[in-house]
């Protein structure tokens, strides 16, 4: 018979909000998995898997990202799922597409990363789209997140979010994508989905 902590755990894994909220330190003793998943404020959210279109563009843009980065040794490329502890004490924990660290702010890399990645990416899907352009946009900016790409594979475009600043430029076709982040990155949009 399982405790009534561990029917509370048991509820949160399953989206039940009305659960036992777990701190970081409690949701970093669950198992491993590579399943997606969030602390939410203490809440754990488990979103489907992502489809396989989604992941096949998550790895493609990883590599791009992987071979640029490690080319010029600008810091490290990690694809999904890592979590990544934007707040500690309020207990949120995110799981972007892809996270990119410099290599001067590499100390927040343990075995989870602790702090805001300098690039972090979301590949928009239909049931993540209106999420990651809203609350977890805002989040990235209030914990200080330097940039967010949010890949549209509907539009075949890259939204490029400047978040100190607030500016979004949207590049599409064989428009090179620029980034504040990663100087020097030359590629084409449109080399995103090929």
């Amino acid at each position: 018979m399982a405790s009534s902590s561990e029917e509370g755990r048991q509820g949160a894994l399953k989206g039940d909000l009305t659960m036992e909220r777990l701190s970081v330190t409690e949701y970093f003793t669950r198992r491993e998995s590579l399943d997606p998943m969030e602390l939410v404020y203490g809440v754990v959210r488990e979103p489907p898997a992502p489809r396989y279109g989604h992941q096949s563009l998550v790895t493609h843009l990883g590599a791009l990202l992987h071979v640029y980065v490690r080319g010029l040794d600008l810091g490290e490329v990690c694809v999904s799922p890592v979590d990544v502890v934007l707040d500690e004490a309020a207990a949120l924990v995110v799981q972007p597409d892809v996270i990119f660290i410099a290599k001067d702010r590499l100390s927040i890399v343990r075995e989870r990363v602790f702090g805001p990645p300098d690039l972090v990416v979301e590949v928009l899907s239909a049931g993540t789209a209106t999420r990651d352009r809203t609350v977890k946009l805002e989040w990235y900016r209030r914990y200080g997140v330097r940039e967010c790409w949010l890949v549209d594979h509907w539009r075949r475009s890259v939204e490029v979010v400047n978040l100190p600043a607030g500016e979004h430029r949207v590049f599409d076709g064989d428009s090179p994508l620029e980034s504040a982040v990663l100087p020097g990155w030359t590629i084409q949009a449109r080399q995103v989905f090929d």
